[in-house]
């Protein structure tokens, strides 16, 4: 399937500088006199909505958290939104002006989009609508299967930090944005995880997998602030890009079990993903081994400031 050139771009370029931004600077490095100043220096306004203000913004999602997401406009200024069961959440209409419903797990960092609603006490915006491109969350899916989570994508940079400061400077030239430090799942810890495993060609969760999603439930609802991450896998056999299908349908049938039998937000679940046969924890040579990448992973994440207030 074919991306037009600036859907490809505006996408690529916002996630890309997300996971630049996120990439620590050296330690003991300071800006030399007159140049750049302190990374502290680079964050961003956020716009205070006034309670009872309707409005309406457009930007790119460069942050998700448990019940919002942060959108940056054109002019640099962040504004949290904040997520409802009310919210609609729609790819704009084409011909006759239809969109598609979709989850809000479909809200990743880098998606372009338009948010419609009102502004409440906390200078939140409380999203009656989020609309945005179809191609645009494509595109926006397919880089992050490719680029992997982000807390993954900042292991594998680590190391490169010179190569990263050339891709940077380019950044800063083209974009005017390389600089920025964009909060995402790199602010998270892991608080509890678990796998679950598949029979061959099934998406069924059975009995016993059902009970390992009952405990991560359990201790997920008693924690402030926590998101679920899903990501679903298969084995070797067969077609690959059936292999991809089945495990989208794996990490789906998961967010459906933790919807319907522990009321979990659908707003709390980050990005649920079918990433087909790559990513193997064992050999597929064996059946043993591919038992064991027929699996959705499942991980509950909490706020790294939830865990400093705590200790």
């Amino acid at each position: 399937m074919r991306f037009s050139r600036l859907t490809s771009l505006r996408v690529v370029t916002g996630i890309v500088l997300i996971a630049l931004a996120s990439v620590s600077p050296i330690p003991g490095q300071q800006p030399k006199s007159g140049g750049q100043p302190p990374a502290s220096a680079y964050s961003h306004e956020t716009r205070a909505m006034a309670s009872g203000q309707k409005a309406k913004i457009t930007g790119s999602i460069v942050r998700r958290d448990a019940d919002t997401f942060t959108v940056r406009d054109n002019q640099n200024l962040d504004t949290v939104v904040l997520l409802t069961d009310q919210t609609s959440v729609k790819s704009k209409g084409g011909f006759f002006r239809f969109g598609k419903n979709y989850d809000v797990t479909n809200l990743v960092s880098g998606l372009p989009v338009e948010v419609e609603g009102i502004g409440n006490r906390e200078g939140q915006l409380v999203a009656d609508k989020v609309r945005f491109e179809s191609s645009d969350l494509k595109m926006a899916k397919l880089v992050d299967k490719r680029v992997g989570p982000i807390e993954e994508a900042n292991q594998r940079l680590a190391g490169q930090v010179d190569e990263l400061g050339e891709v940077s400077k380019l950044a800063r030239e083209d974009a005017g944005r390389a600089n920025e430090r964009i909060s995402s799942l790199d602010d998270y810890t892991v608080q509890d995880s678990t796998t679950i495993h598949f029979k061959v060609n099934s998406a069924v969760i059975t009995p016993d997998q059902q009970r390992m999603l009952d405990e991560l439930a359990q201790k997920a609802t008693a924690t402030k602030g926590y998101v679920i991450e899903i990501k679903g896998y298969a084995d070797s056999t067969g077609d690959p890009a059936r292999n991809r299908v089945l495990s989208q349908q794996r990490a789906d049938a998961v967010v459906r079990y933790l919807s319907d039998n522990h009321d979990i937000p659908l707003r709390r679940m980050i990005t649920p993903f079918g990433y087909g046969e790559v990513r193997p924890v064992a050999d597929n040579s064996s059946a043993q081994g591919r038992q064991q990448n027929r699996r959705v992973e499942v991980k509950v994440l909490i706020s790294r400031g939830i865990n400093a207030s705590r200790s």
